[in-house]
Parts: C-alpha cells; structure tokens; sequence
C-alpha cells in the first residue's frame, strides 16, 4: 500500500514537470551593450589560436586529418564561425592566420564570400595581426617576419578594404623589441598583445599593475614608434573554467528553471569573482578575456550559447559589465581613458615559464631547417629581383609559391624548430617545391638579360642556365653547394668548352667576394666503361687500358678569366675526405642520387660584381693558371717553433701545433692584437628528474643542462692542423672529434675568420643528450655585458644574470643568460670589441667575461613536456636507415678597436644574409661579342650608400613596383655612417620614366601619412627626455630623392610611365 501511494506521488510530479515544461518559453539573451562608465567592462574577445603547423601538418591541421594526433579542423572552424555570427549582429570574432582564411576562401561560394564581407564591414569579423602566419619573434629575420605580414596585409586590403589594427603575437614564446616598433608601430598598429612573459616578470607585473605599458622598442625613434602593449595575467586563454567547446568540462550556464542543475546565480558569482581578481592587477577599469584557444569554436554556437547567457546574466546582476568585443575596442576603450601608461624597453627575452624552464633552447633547434629557411630568404630575395628586371609573367614560372612556403616557415613552430619530425619535414618540401619554380624564374630572368632582351621582351631566351649531366634535377644555382654537390660545375675542360658563371649581387652597391665551387678532377686509374655512366666520355682524358676499361688521368689545368678575357687569379683547395663523406651521405638522402663523379678541389676566385647586377666569369682548361694550394700537416713543433701563423695580408691568425688550437689574432692595419682561445663542448641535456618537484627535461624548447658543460677535445690530440695556403685563401683544418670538422678560412682582401663546422651525428650511445656550442675566449674586460641582435636589426645590450624590469632570481645560470641571434653578438671593453657573425639563427650568449659562444646543434633523448611530445632527435634517413642529424654551418669573427665593429657587423652581415647567387651553364667561346656580360639594375655610374639596402623590390604588375630601403645603422652606432643617407630613385630605376612615388607603411597596405594621421598617441607615465627623433623628410616628385635616418625602413610604391 505504501509503495503504491509513492508511486502516486511521483507520477503527479513527473506530470507535474511535464505541463510546467510545455510552458517553458524562448529567452532571447540581451547582447546589446556598450561600455559602461562605471563599472569594470569585461571585454569577451571570441579568438581561435591556430598553428600553421605543430603537431600536424599544415594541411592536416586545415581538413582535420590525423586526429590520432590532435583532433582539430581549421575548416570546421571558419564554416561554423558564419552562421553562429549570423545568429546574433552583437557577436564578435577575431581571426588572425591568413595561410588558413585564404585556403578557405578560395572554396567559397560567391554567397558565403559576401556573407563573410558583410560581416567584416559590419565589425563582427575583424582580421588580427593579418601576416600569412603568427611568425616567431626569437629565430626569425625582420626581411621575412615583414614579406609574410606583408603576404597577409595585402590579400586583406584586396578582398576586404580593411587594414588590420592591432598586433596579436599570443603564443611565440618570448617577444622582440623589433616585433614592437618595426612589425608593430611601424606598419600601422595602435596596440600589441601577448601571453608569454618570464613567470618572475609577470609576477612583479600584476603586483605593480604593469602587465599593460607602452613599449619603446628602438632607442632610434623612441617615442616616435612606440606602441601600446598588454601581457596578458595568464595565457592566452580564458579564465579557469570557462571553455565550451563541445567536449570541454567547465560548467555550462544551465538558465532552465524547470531542469535540474539550474546555477545562474553561481555561474554569475564565478563570473563576477574572475573579473574583479583580474581588474585588481589591471589598470582603468576595462580587462579583456581572451575567449578561445587552440583550435577552437569548431562548433561556434558552443561557445556564442554560453556567452550569450553570461553577458545577459552578468549584466542584470550588475556589479560588473559584459560585452562582446574584440582588441581594437578594447583598445580603443584603454584609448580614451586618458590613462599615463609605464614604459617598456627593450624586449621580452629569454622567457621561462617556471623555476629551472628558459625557453632558449629553442634558439638552436633543428639548425638545419633553420639554416634552410635563411638560405631560401637570401634566395627569394634575390629572386624577385630578378623577376622585376625580367618582367612579371601571368602565364611563366613565379615566386609566389616561395612567398608563401617561407611565409608559413617563420610560424612560431616551425623555424622555431618546436615542431614534431613529420611536420619539419613538411615545411622543408614546401620550401623545396617553391625554391624550384623560383629557380625556374631566376633561369629564364638571367638568360634574358645576358641575351639583353628585357626591352624588347623576352619570351624564349635560348641559354639556358642549367647543369651539364641530365642526371640528376637541373639547377642553375646547386642548392647542396655547401657540401660541394654541384654538378652544374663539375664539368669537363678538355673539350674546349667553358664553364660560364654568371655572379648576380642583390645589394646596392658594388661588391668584391670570393667564389668556392667545385670542380671535378678524377683520380688515373683503370675502372670499367659500366662504371662511368654518368660521366661524359669525352669529358675525361682518357688511355686505353684494354678493351673495356680506361685511365682517367687527373687534369688540374684550370684558369679562369672575366667578361674581357682578362686572367683573373684563381687558387685550387684541395676537398678533405671528411667533406666529401657528408656529399656522398647527404645527396642520396636528399636527391636519391649517388655521386659518381667525385671533386677533388674547391676552385676559389675573386669576383666584382655591379650594384644589383651580375658579372660573368668563365672557367676552362689553362695550364698552369690556378695555383693548387700548398699542404701542410702540422704534426710537431719545427724549427723550435710550436706556432704556426696562417693569412694573407692585414690578419694573421697564430695556432699552437702542441695543441693544436687557436691562440692569437693579430690586425697589422688596425693594431689590433688579441690572445683568443676557440673550443668545443657540450652541455648534457638534464633528464626527467622524478624526484624534484616540478621535473624539467632539457628538449625542443627547454634548454637546461645537467652540470658544467664538457669539453670536446680530448680524443684528437693526435690529428694534425692541417694547413693550405695559397694566394687566394688560407685554411686551416681541424679533426675535433670522429663528428666534428672545422675549416677556419682567411681570405684575400678580408679582416674576418670565417669558421665553417660539420657536426653531428652528436652520440647518444652513451645514453645521454648533448647540446653542442662553439666558444671564443678573449682577455676583453666585458663587465658582464654583451650585445645581440633583436631579428637581425637593432642590438640590445645583455648583462648577465641582470634584468632591467624586474630582480632576477638566478636558478640557471647559462640557460638563463642565453639570448636569441640572428646577425650577431660582440662585447667590448674600453679599448677593443670582439664581434660574431652568424649565417642562420643560434642561441648565445656570453657566460664569463671575454667570452662568447653560440649553441650550434642539440639532440635530446627526452621530451621537455610542452605539447610536441617528441624527443628533439634529428634524424635523416635513407631507405628507412637512419642516423643523427649532421650540420654544417658557419659563423664569422672579427676583433676591432673599440666603436669601429658595427661597420663590419653592418656591412658583412648585409652580405651573409644576400650571399651572391651564381648560376652555370656551358659555352663555347666568351660571349663578351653577342650577349650581355656585366649588368646593372640601376645606373651604371650609381651605387647605393654604404649604410642602405633594398631590403624588397618586387614586380605588382600594372607597370608598379614595391620598393624598401633600409638604413643599417642605429644612431651612435658609427661616427660616420650612423647619419641620414640618401638614394636617388631616378638612378635607381634609370632604365624608367616614373610617373608616381606613393610612400605606404611598412607592410604596404596603406599610405604612409593616412596611417600617421590615424595612429593614437598614448600618454606615459615619468618619459625620459629624448634626443630628437630623425625621420627621412617627404620624397620630392622633381628630384625623387628618398632620405632615411639611422634604422629607418622606407616602402614605396612606384608607378612608371608606359
């Protein structure tokens, strides 16, 4: 009886319920707010962080392949974002990555495509930040971190008329002062935004309310192109549970009084409370929730249903104030405060996360793709030049596929080298497929200015710049020229033809360098017909041995001479078996090819070549023209005497045959002489540790070494210096260990060492992770303080175990003190500065006083727990047999006296960063007669200042072009070449009428004065008094003289006549 009377009771609630239901109603959520005065706005900012690459490839992270990895689908992103916006006009979104939109926009029906631009004109979709990628701010150059803005900005201004307004770098793991007055102020921006801080700085931040100041990146233009900045209190994430995407746990806002779990009130509590914990650490009354993060709104309604609610709620409870927004309004609202903001300079590096966690590993890895990505950047450079001078085609090969691979290398994961194995992998083909139809541009351009058809058009120029053996992919520039593969030079001179060279300089002014290729000469001795396949018969001297085999008799009688038939001084070096080794590994790895015919020396000659222009030199059989470099194995002291000096003319470097090491550097023109000791040593990577706290392995990011460092020197002691002199180049061989070669290299007419290294593979036999760096020990008195470089452009001075916002707790001493390079490093004292050039971007940093050193390659058996989940072990593999990763790189050093480094550091470094291309083919005779052999871009009687570079000339089509120049040098840098420099643009384009100079911002979206007449001016609290900012005046239309001031980048677009 009892139970049926309960069964009763919940039927008549369960009815009950049912009729209560059937009265529930639609709530219509009010999302129309503004600002309010008077209370603390909360600012929801709907945001999508997507990598252009991380775990997944690119394209695998667009379609939503491989969600083994990471269930993520850019597209279902953006094809949710449309009607979710379209449900309510108060919604907002921020998208930022142009390599995906773009993607997705180009599938995009006429009707969603004006959807999309109502949306955008109407404020509810607004592009962020707008490059093609969100680039990495520590291994990245300022050419290509303003190409791959630039690739974005413009597909922007094209399709949609806008011009984005804020910067948004969230997730690069440190940030750069270039980042904030170049790629900030300087193309437009009114404010930046970023999570990532040092953990030391962001807690004495949100103790002064400091996370928001206005930086001033460049001592330069101080005031003049500072910009509004905020870290924000965390990540770049929202508040601790408040995600809603469709998986995600935080409690939804469940408004159904006539459903279990009803929690208005505590939502709205938890709101409340997170707001007014963050409101405390921020000045004014506005803060900003970034509401979103990797890879989300998948499903936009999931996250626009729950802040639908939370604004409505929020707002009738009243003590604080919600709305939908997005950085710029957000900006805008800071704007009008009036507030006096603190002042930033400098940068935001290195950035640790945690006790004993320095993001500065990644500096170094994967120096190979970093290495790479530089080598292409120089190259696309060049390219475009080329494909100005040639002419655009619409139907020819082009450089766009290269814009856009480099564009997407500079991605925060990618040169950054953060990323898994597969996914470098990618970035690396990418590079490739876009290098090889740029190279085809750079083919055809060449061979229609030495035909000199550029006038008149060229359609089918008939030399075609291309290596002599079909056997191998053609290529007019020989790619694995490093490792001296380059078939396109190894060609036969017994026949009578000519190995042309054509020398092409991309810089604006006359340059005098010395060319290393490869020339083949073939040991005598019988081998069969089969065996020489691939070699040219009548390339070779040959005697007859007996019916199926040949003596190929070695042929050292090279000369070379110029465009005039004029003997130029040539110098043959012999190719170590060690470098020859790493060509044969490495061109089946990369090619699928296996030489068969070996080089056996590296041909040097002197070479000048005109400002953006070429030369053409031509190398053929010639009795004893080039002088064959003279060998000495230094094994013991002779005569008494444990040193052997090595250079030709001004610099000399002094070796110890005992111990077989560097011990001077002597300048006789400079009187500059310095005891210097160079060495080798790696850092054990640290292992996880289970018995600290908190365990931190050394990995891609981590960079934290388990002890003092160990040298690398004790195993060679009986390998010999081997020395070569000759009248062209000096070197000096090293056999460090079984994995480590060092050339040191002293050329003719310079007053540098060049240092190039093979290392690798680094054994880990031995269980252990190492981390490899070059170190220089000098006697400077450098006081702690070292200079490097922010992305190539300004130097910022280092003082170790010091930072200048905030009193460092050092827990890792070297880990702590290492600094991002991407041009250099020096430090001085009061009467000399000791300098270091780099050809890639490193990790360095100066750990005693008079040293300097740069971490070169790392691999680590263990991963650093932040997301990638791989050990950083390179490797590269051939028919599925892998080994370590080898690199070969260079770096550059040079002492001077004190104040007169920054011309060389300037100059030099212009020219590491655009080496000369050179391109092969074969001739007959010299072409001097019937084809163009030296070339000039510009006026042959001008020549750009020695403190200016084109940084970009490219071809728009329509009869304009976009030019940048940039001034090289900071003021005070150099007592004479840190001052205002002019170009005339008349010489520059000589060979055309212009006919209109616009001057545009630096990204070339907009003109220059629209965008200073927009930019806000911030007030700051206790400025600093300032010399006066120099600023490059308005270009006269008569004289078309452009002025640049030291650090100054001027873009321009320029229409010529018909």
């Amino acid at each position: 009886m009892e139970n049926s009377t309960g069964l009763c009771v919940l039927w008549v609630i369960l009815l009950l319920g049912c009729v209560i239901s059937s009265e529930s109603k639609y709530i219509r959520y009010n999302t129309t707010t503004s600002i309010d005065p008077g209370k603390i706005n909360v600012h929801l900012v709907p945001h999508t962080h997507d990598d252009v690459g991380w775990l997944k490839t690119i394209d695998q992270y667009y379609v939503g392949s491989n969600n083994s990895i990471q269930g993520a689908c850019v597209q279902n992103v953006l094809d949710s974002l449309v009607p979710a916006l379209l449900a309510d006009k108060n919604r907002k979104f921020i998208y930022v990555e142009q390599a995906f939109f773009q993607r997705w926009w180009r599938e995009q029906s006429d009707d969603i495509r004006n959807i999309v631009k109502g949306l955008v004109k109407s404020g509810q979709m607004e592009f962020i930040n707008g490059g093609f990628c969100m680039h990495d701010e520590a291994a990245t150059h300022y050419i290509d971190m303003i190409d791959q803005t630039t690739l974005g900005h413009q597909f922007l201004k094209e399709e949609f008329g806008v011009t984005p307004r804020i910067g948004w770098q969230i997730d690069p793991f440190g940030h750069s002062a270039v980042q904030a007055y170049l790629l900030g102020a300087e193309v437009g921006f009114d404010s930046l935004f970023f999570a990532r801080i040092d953990y030391q700085d962001r807690a004495k931040r949100k103790d002064e309310k400091t996370l928001e100041v206005v930086w001033r990146g460049s001592k330069s233009f101080g005031s003049s192109s500072q910009i509004f900045s905020g870290a924000f209190p965390e990540n770049y994430e929202p508040p601790s549970n408040f995600y809603y995407e469709v998986n995600d746990d935080s409690p939804i806002v469940q408004d159904d009084v006539n459903l279990f779990d009803y929690n208005v009130p505590e939502r709205v509590n938890e709101f409340v409370a997170a707001a007014i914990s963050q409101a405390n650490i921020t000045r004014t009354n506005h803060i900003m929730w970034t509401m979103g993060t990797d890879f989300k709104y998948q499903n936009a309604q999931s996250w626009f249903r729950q802040m639908d609610k939370f604004i409505h709620y929020v707002n009738q409870d009243g003590r604080v104030h919600a709305l939908y927004s997005t950085p710029s309004i957000y900006t805008d609202a800071k704007h009008a405060t009036n507030e006096a903001w603190p002042i930033k300079t400098d940068d935001y590096f290195p950035y640790a996360d945690r006790v004993n966690a320095y993001w500065t590993g990644y500096f170094t890895s994967r120096p190979a793709l970093k290495g790479y990505v530089r080598l292409i950047s120089g190259y696309y450079l060049a390219a475009r030049q080329l494909e100005y001078f040639k002419g655009k085609n619409a139907l020819g090969p082009k450089t766009d596929s290269l814009a856009e691979a480099l564009a997407i290398a500079q991605h925060h994961d990618a040169v950054s080298g953060t990323e898994k194995q597969h996914v470098a992998n990618d970035y690396a083909k990418r590079l490739s497929i876009g290098y090889t139809e740029a190279e085809k541009v750079v083919a055809e351009s060449l061979a229609c200015l030495t035909e000199g058809a550029t006038k008149t058009g060229c359609k089918n120029p008939q030399i075609i710049f291309q290596q002599a053996s079909s056997d191998v992919l053609c290529s007019t520039t020989c790619p694995l020229l490093n490792i001296s593969y380059c078939p396109a030079s190894e060609v036969n001179f017994s026949n009578g033809k000519n190995l042309e060279v054509v020398v092409y300089n991309p810089l604006g002014w006359k340059r005098e360098d010395i060319i290393r290729i490869p020339v083949s000469v073939l040991s005598a001795s019988c081998i069969s017909i089969s065996s020489i396949l691939y070699v040219p018969i009548d390339a070779l001297e040959l005697k007859h041995c007996n019916c199926n085999t040949f003596v190929l008799v070695v042929n050292e009688n090279v000369g070379v001479r110029d465009s005039s038939g004029k003997r130029v001084q040539s110098q043959l070096v012999p190719i170590p078996d060690f470098f020859l080794g790493l060509r044969n590994y490495h061109t089946m790895a990369y090619l699928g090819v296996s030489p068969t015919v070996k080089p056996k020396y590296w041909l040097a000659f002197p070479a000048t070549v005109p400002p953006l222009g070429f030369s053409t030199y031509y190398v053929s059989y010639a009795k004893n023209e080039a002088t064959i470099s003279d060998r000495h194995a230094a094994h013991k002291p002779k005569n008494g005497s444990d040193i052997i000096t090595v250079g030709l003319e001004n610099l000399k470097l002094t070796y110890s045959v005992t111990e077989r090491k560097l011990t001077e550097y002597i300048n006789s023109r400079s009187k500059v002489e310095e005891a210097l000791e160079q060495a080798y040593k790696f850092y054990a990577g640290k292992g996880v540790d289970k018995d600290e706290t908190v365990p931190q392995a050394s990995g891609a990011y981590i960079f934290r070494p388990d002890g003092s460092p160990f040298p690398i020197n004790s195993k060679r002691k009986k390998s010999p210096l081997i020395v070569f002199r000759g009248p062209i180049v000096h070197e000096v061989h090293q056999q460090i260990d079984s994995w480590i070669y060092q050339t040191t290299r002293l050329y003719k007419g310079k007053e540098h060492a060049e240092v190039e290294f093979i290392v690798g593979p680094i054994p880990i036999d031995d269980g252990v992770g190492k981390e490899i760096a070059i170190e220089i020990k000098t006697n400077l008195a450098s006081n702690k303080t070292f200079y490097t470089d922010s992305n190539g452009r300004d130097f910022i001075e280092r003082v170790r175990d010091y930072r200048k916002d905030w009193h460092l707790e050092v827990n890792q001493p070297v880990a702590g003190n290492y600094y991002p390079i991407n041009l250099g490093i020096y430090l001085k004292d009061k009467r000399k500065e000791f300098s270091i050039l780099v050809d890639r971007a490193v990790g360095g940093s100066s750990i005693m006083d008079g040293q300097l050193e740069l971490m070169v390659h790392r691999r680590l058996l263990e991963d650093d727990s932040r997301g990638v989940a791989e050990a950083l072990n390179n490797t590269v593999c051939i028919h599925n047999t892998c080994t370590g990763l080898t690199v070969l790189g260079k770096y550059y050093f040079r002492i001077d006296p004190v104040g007169e480094g920054g011309r060389w550091r300037r100059s030099f470094g212009q020219e590491i960063y655009s080496p000369l291309l050179l391109a092969f083919t074969e001739s007959d005779a010299h072409r001097g007669e019937s084809h163009v052999t030296i070339f000039s871009g510009i006026d042959s009687s001008y020549s750009l200042p020695d403190n200016v570079a084109i940084i970009t000339l490219q071809d728009l089509g329509d009869g304009k072009v976009l030019l940048r120049l940039a001034h090289l040098y900071e003021i005070e840098e150099d007592k004479y070449l840190s001052v205002k420099a002019t170009v005339e643009l008349k010489k520059v384009f000589s060979s055309k009428q212009i006919k209109k100079i616009t001057e545009v911002s630096l990204s070339a979206n907009q003109e220059r004065a629209e965008m200073e007449r927009k930019r806000l001016v911030w007030k700051v609290k206790g400025s600093p008094r300032e010399s006066k900012v120099w600023r490059g005046g308005p270009v006269n239309p008569e004289n078309q003289i452009v002025e640049l001031a030291p650090m100054e980048i001027r873009t321009f677009v320029i229409s010529f006549r018909p």
